[in-house]
């Protein structure tokens, strides 16, 4: 008679607490350096694309309410962080590009009421 573990939570593998990419698979010295590497890559692009999003959403909302000085200045706070995006490589650089050609046209597109 033997007595079987007791089965594991789902997404746990035995290790850690859990969370995504917490359990590394790799064996060697240098794989587990890698992993642990890109690791920190994923976290740190995940928090840049969030950053991004945040900025691009408050110029849709500006537009949407036709706040000419608002879509503009959301609109130059939110080019240097796609650009430095496309610097870091989380973007690429057509990626980056297309997103700040449609954001300028949008906010071109809005006249300001004379």
């Amino acid at each position: 008679m033997s007595i079987a573990p007791a089965p594991l939570p789902d997404g746990e593998r035995g290790r850690g607490d859990g969370k995504k990419g917490d359990s590394i698979l790799a064996t060697h010295q240098s794989a587990i350096k890698r992993a642990k590497q890109n690791e920190k890559r994923r976290v740190r692009s995940l928090h840049f694309e969030s950053t991004v999003k945040s900025s691009v959403k408050k110029v849709r909302e500006a537009i949407e309410e036709k706040d000419v000085e608002a879509a503009r200045k959301a609109l130059l706070n939110v080019i240097p962080i796609i650009q430095k995006g496309c610097s870091k490589g989380i973007f690429h650089k057509n990626t980056s590009a297309r997103k700040i050609s449609r954001l300028t046209q949008a906010v071109n597109s809005l006249k300001p009421a004379i």
